[in-house]
C-alpha cells in the first residue's frame, strides 16, 4: 500500500514499485484516513508511508496502524526538511521500521539509486514480523540480571559503543536516555540509516538525552558525556589515543558504517576499558566485532529477543557467545550505569 498525498509523487512511487516484479500494489491512497479504512480490506504486506499528510499525519497514522492492524511500515520522507525529519524519527519510535528518502523525478541524478533503495527496503521489511505496540516487559529469565551479585563496575571506563540497525532509533533513544549528563566516557554509535537522514537523526537523539549528540568527525578527540554518531556512508573507528577516525574504506558485509569496524577498532584500542551493546537489527553486523571485544576483556551486551524489533544482529552475537549479558531493552541502560560505577560501595 502506498500512502502519499501528492498525486505526482503517488504516481511516481506507483511506477517505481509497480515495475518491480516482486510487488503488487494493493492500494494507493492520498490520506491516512483512507489508508486506515482500506487496510482491513486489502491487508497489505508492507506500507509506504508519507509523513506530511493532510489531516492525520504519518506519525499519527503509524501509531494507529501499529495499534489496530500491525503492518510493516517504511517511511518515505523529504530528507532536507527539519519538520519532516523530526516526524520521521518519531514515526520510527511509534513503530515504523525504517526511513528512506523521497525520490525526485526520473531526470534527477539520484533517481535510480533512490528507486532501488525504496524497493529493496519495502521488500526486506515486508517479511519482518510486527506486533501491536505494548509496554516492554522484563522476561522472568532475565529479571535477576541486575542483582548486586552481577559482575561489578569498571575501575575505569573509557568507551561505550552502541550499534543498531532496523528498529534502532527508538532503542538507542531508550538506552541513551537512561544515561546521565555526567556519564564518564564518550559514546560511539553506529546506526544503519540513509546518509541523508544522519544529521537529522543526531539532532533528534540530542533532544532526547542529557548527553550531547553530534555527528562524528575525523581527528576529533572523543570526550566524556558526548555521543559520536557515525556519519552516513562512512566507517567510525578510534585510535588508542581516543582520537576518532572516519574512513571511506569499503563496506563490510554491505554495511558502511559497520558495527564490526567500530567494535574491531575498540578491540585493538581499549578492550578492557570498553562496554559495547548490540541492539535490534537485521543481518549479522556487529556480532564478529562484539566477539573480538569479549575475547579481549570488554563487557559485551546483546539485546534480548523479547524486545528486539528484529533479532538478527543480537541473535548472531548470542550464537557466537559474544555477549556477557543478554538483556531486554529496559535493562541495558541501567546495566551500563552499573558498569560505569554508579552505586559502587
Amino acid at each position: 500500500m502506498i500512502v502519499e498525498d501528492s498525486l505526482v509523487v503517488r504516481e511516481l512511487l506507483s511506477h517505481i514499485i509497480g515495475r518491480d516484479p516482486r510487488f503488487v500494489i494493493a492500494a494507493a491512497v492520498a490520506s491516512a484516513e483512507e489508508a486506515l479504512a482500506e487496510i482491513p480490506r486489502v491487508r497489505p504486506d508492507v506500507i509506504s508511508m508519507d509523513i506530511r499528510l493532510p489531516g492525520m499525519d504519518g506519525l499519527e497514522a503509524t501509531a494507529q496502524i501499529m495499534a489496530d492492524h500491525p503492518t510493516p511500515i517504511v517511511v518515505i520522507a523529504d530528507a532536507v526538511e527539519d519538520a519532516s525529519l523530526r516526524i520521521s524519527m518519531n514515526a520510527l519510535k511509534a513503530g515504523a521500521l525504517t526511513v528512506v528518502e523521497k525520490p525526485a523525478g526520473p531526470s534527477n541524478a539520484s533517481y535510480e539509486r533512490l528507486a532501488d533503495t525504496i524497493c529493496t527496503q519495502l521488500y526486506i521489511m515486508s517479511s519482518v514480523p510486527v506486533i501491536r505496540r505494548r509496554s516492554i516487559g522484563t522476561p522472568r529469565d532475565v529479571r535477576s540480571a541486575l542483582r548486586p551479585t552481577s559482575p561489578g563496575a569498571f575501575e575505569r571506563l573509557d568507551f561505550l559503543a552502541l550499534a543498531a540497525s532496523t528498529g534502532g532509533p527508538p532503542a538507542l533513544a531508550k538506552v541513551l536516555g537512561a544515561l546521565p549528563a555526567s556519564f564518564p566516557a564518550p559514546v560511539l554509535l553506529v546506526q544503519h540509516m540513509g546518509t541523508a537522514f544522519m544529521e537529522g537523526f543526531a539532532r533528534w537523539l540530542d533532544g532526547l538525552t542529557a548527553l550531547r549528540v553530534v555527528l562524528a568527525e575525523d581527528g576529533v578527540m572523543a570526550q566524556a558525556g558526548c555521543v559520536y554518531v557515525a556519519p552516513g556512508d562512512r566507517h567510525l573507528a578510534i585510535r588508542s589515543s581516543g582520537v576518532l577516525r572516519i574512513t571511506q574504506d569499503p563496506p563490510v558485509s554491505g554495511q558502511r558504517p559497520s558495527a564490526n569496524i567500530l567494535f574491531g577498532a575498540l578491540a585493538e584500542a581499549a578492550p578492557t576499558r570498553t562496554v559495547a551493546a548490540l541492539l535490534t537489527g537485521m543481518g549479522e553486523d556487529g556480532a564478529q566485532g562484539l566477539s573480538r571485544l569479549s575475547q579481549g576483556g570488554a563487557h559485551t551486551i546483546a539485546e534480548h529477543a523479547s524486545t528486539a524489533v528484529v533479532n538478527g544482529m543480537p541473535a548472531a552475537a548470542v550464537r557466537l557467545r559474544a555477549a556477557r549479558d543478554i538483556l531486554p531493552l529496559d535493562l541495558i541502560g541501567p546495566r551500563i550505569i552499573q558498569l560505569a560505577g554508579w552505586g559502587r560501595s
